[in-house]
């Protein structure tokens, strides 16, 4: 009877067990079964797990959770929560746009070495103009998101330089939406030919870090459409990247992440996009408004979040309807990750190997702004080489905030001058490691959170005196600026934009002394943001601009200035002869409203306006156009080498839905080189008033050996010839007689050739969409 009962139990546990097992497997699981039917089988309150991320929390700051399960890993932006029950798992995002950044690297990993690859910025990358050279980068990049287990890297970030005092200048790619678009559009297709997600950003018109969560930034729909989606419109359309991220502030009056018309209208009705919408982190204010606009997933997510979501549903604010098909948005998103996929990640990667990519990129990224007398290369074999600034000895080889990186190292050019074979005069170097040490150990860094938004000031410039100025002693003087801005803040005029006294002490200084031993002053520009040139470009011979190059820097930086590499990038954005000269100069960063301030989980927010009167004329379209001369024009780079163009052709006289032209480009110098041709449309005078020239297209040589050609194709689409007509809603491209001007600058044009367009052509109508509330007086030519 005892072994009955305890049959009996047994068979009861048994067959418990298996009905528990049963109805589990009843639940459809994701990967397997279709996501309307695991959608269809959720609770309201199961959906909003999926459109509402984790929370944040890092060591010492804790702003929310909305689960407690543990992260695959530690200190990365946000991860979204995990429904067991149909099989969802939670899905890892981290910034940036430069390079993996953790929040913190603890003890144990650097010692299981888990830094990343700090590539050049975004600036730099785009000043190549080479989107082969680019995609490489974003393949290798991509394969390093991919050995840590990562499923979303936060970048790229490809808002327009529409001020040079924008704080994240460095980490965008330029004034102009062509050159954005495609160099955005050739590291997301890197990226993700590994399996993992790019995330564009952010969306649209992030052009500003003061006042970022506030600022209603009045712009016309011509200008939102030919400038600052235009970018975000190409790249999209070259690469469908997995995700876009929404940004902080608000266009004529609504919050992007709160707009329908911007996320829906445009983002997928007019273009298509098939991938999932994300919050930039605590951006926007009502969660239920960014759940109709389409905004489908809110990170990092907060529990008040989840309560507005499913009280709105269940008072009927917020239709299931539109939570379902934000629900499917990131689901069907997510089937493809790498931690849906259960791949076993290695955890290490490879970078030994991404630093020579790292390295490369940079080096062919790099702008010859000056070469007087051939003071570059520096030719002579072990030549002693006098290296004058702080960030001479201390690399900048990124900005700061969520674009900083992890890196295990940052080569100085102290350091890549040593390794490339040349002497610098050690007792200065040994007074500047000095100084740098003394002011580190005196200004310790404030506490994670305080450090990434506003970071410890770095040294001001080391005072020179006579004594450390040993002209007789070296070959050559370098005399190194750097600069750097980040999340948070924008650029000064004042010892930012401008040089500081100390620097400008130091330039004439040095210049004065090497001048009169006739021997040739060199500076090496390593910056995040434009500054002003005019101040010391004619006390130097030779200006090379090396933006903020990554961790290999010093050691690309030597590569050119030896002529191992010789200079071929060229300018993606313009460096104007005065900050005043700048068309938004006067509106930038905007008006406050102090009276309406309000407090946050991210601290105090100032209501401001910010008016976009300078309307389309951003960068070269301003210069040109007004004839305003800058410093140096969009497009401009020198190199080692000459090219000549010739032989401009295009396939017809009359444009009958495309058309083609073709230049050939031939090295007539004495090194081999490569050389960018930019392709320029002049429109006829029609309805709309237009820039006096905008770029169309462009391409880069192979290297060519002395008296080696090329010649280079462009195509020239209908959508290329349209401008915006707001009346009509519409691109519209107008009759008359076209110029194709190509050159190696927007300034210096080598051939133009003309076309006609028999009757106006309305190439593609679309929504109204994003129309300003107030009157813009904008800028006309």
């Amino acid at each position: 009877m005892k072994k009955l009962s305890l049959g009996i139990a047994a068979a009861a546990i048994f067959l418990a067990g298996s009905q528990a097992s049963f109805a589990q497997e009843k639940e459809p699981q994701f990967g397997k079964d279709p996501i309307k039917e695991i959608v269809k089988k959720m609770t309201v309150e199961e959906k909003v797990k999926v459109v509402v991320g984790k929370g944040f929390s890092v060591p010492g700051l804790n702003m929310g959770a909305n689960d407690n399960t543990p992260d695959k890993q530690a200190a990365i932006s946000g991860h979204t929560i995990p429904i067991p029950k149909y099989g969802i798992p939670s899905i890892g995002m981290a910034d940036g746009p430069a390079g993996i950044h953790r929040f913190m690297m603890s003890a144990k990993d650097s010692a299981d070495n888990l830094f990343s690859t700090a590539w050049p910025v975004g600036t730099l990358l785009a000043s190549s103009w080479d989107t082969a050279m680019v995609r490489k980068v974003g393949v290798a990049f991509g394969e390093e998101i991919k050995a840590y287990g990562i499923d979303f890297i936060l970048g790229p970030g490809v808002n327009i330089h529409r001020n040079p005092l924008g704080g994240r200048n460095f980490e965008y790619y330029s004034e102009d939406p062509l050159v954005s678009g495609t160099t955005a559009a050739a590291i997301i297709n890197g990226i993700q030919s590994q399996g993992v997600g790019a995330t564009i950003k952010h969306f649209v018109a992030n052009n500003q870090e003061t006042d970022r969560n506030s600022v209603n930034e009045i712009i016309s729909e011509r200008a939102l459409r030919e400038i600052y989606l235009k970018n975000f419109e190409i790249a999209i359309k070259r690469s469908q990247p997995w995700a876009v991220m929404s940004s902080y502030n608000l266009i004529n009056g609504t919050y992007t992440s709160e707009s329908h018309d911007l996320i829906t209208t445009i983002l997928r009705d007019e273009w298509g996009f098939k991938g999932l919408v994300m919050t930039d982190w605590f951006g926007g204010k009502d969660a239920v408004a960014q759940m109709k606009a389409g905004n489908d997933l809110l990170m990092p997510g907060n529990p008040s979040q989840v309560k507005a979501i499913v009280e709105a549903v269940k008072n009927g604010q917020l239709s299931e309807a539109q939570l379902d098909k934000n629900v499917e948005d990131i689901l069907r998103v997510t089937v493809h990750t790498l931690t849906a996929k259960g791949y076993d990640y290695p955890n290490k990667a490879d970078l030994k190997g991404h630093a020579q990519i790292s390295r490369n990129a940079a080096a062919e990224s790099m702008i010859l702004l000056k070469n007087s007398a051939n003071a570059l290369p520096i030719s002579k074999a072990g030549a002693t080489v006098a290296l004058f600034g702080n960030h001479g000895y201390d690399l900048i080889a990124g900005g700061t905030g969520s674009g900083d990186v992890n890196k295990l190292y940052a080569i100085s050019l102290d350091e890549g001058l040593s390794n490339a074979g040349y002497k610098t005069d050690g007792d200065l170097a040994q007074s500047y490691k000095s100084y740098l040490k003394d002011y580190a150990a005196k200004h310790p860094k404030k506490p994670l959170l305080q450090e990434i938004m506003n970071p410890t000031p770095f040294a001001p410039e080391y005072k020179l005196d006579e004594s450390s100025i040993k002209a007789d002693a070296s070959d050559v003087a370098i005399i190194y600026i750097g600069r750097n801005a980040g999340e948070g803040n924008d650029r000064k005029v004042p010892n930012d934009y401008q040089l500081t006294d100390l620097e400008k002490g130091m330039i004439a200084q040095v210049s004065d002394a090497f001048h009169a031993k006739h021997k040739p002053v060199i500076a090496v520009l390593n910056i995040g943001g434009v500054i002003d040139v005019t101040a010391f470009r004619d006390k130097v011979d030779a200006i090379l601009l090396a933006w903020q190059p990554g961790e290999e820097g010093g050691n690309a930086i030597a590569d050119v200035l030896s002529g191992k590499v010789n200079p071929s990038g060229k300018l993606a954005t313009t460096f104007p002869a005065a900050y005043s000269d700048v068309p938004s100069a006067k509106s930038f960063p905007g008006k406050e409203f102090p009276e309406k301030a309000t407090t946050s989980v991210i601290g105090r927010s100032v209501p401001a306006e910010a008016t976009y009167s300078e309307g389309i004329y951003v960068g070269y379209r301003y210069f040109n156009s007004f004839k305003v001369k800058p410093a140096y024009e969009f497009g401009y780079g020198l190199s080692y080498t000459n090219f000549s163009y010739s032989n401009l052709a295009l396939s017809s006289a009359m444009f009958n839905g495309k058309l083609t032209a073709s230049v050939t480009i031939t090295n007539t110098g004495k090194v081999a080189g490569r050389e960018v041709a930019q392709l320029y449309l002049t429109a006829p005078k029609g309805q709309l008033d237009k820039p006096s020239e905008e770029l169309k297209g462009f391409a880069k040589t192979k290297l060519l050996q002395p008296g080696e050609s090329q010649t280079l194709t462009f195509t020239i689409s209908t959508k290329d010839l349209a401008s915006f007509n707001t009346s009509q809603l519409a691109w519209i491209a107008d009759a008359g007689k076209y110029e194709v001007k190509v050159g190696a600058s927007s300034e210096d044009i080598k051939l133009v050739k003309p076309f006609s367009l028999a009757k106006s052509i309305t190439v593609e109508k679309v929504h109204k969409a994003l129309a300003p509330q107030l009157a813009i007086d904008e800028l006309k030519r």
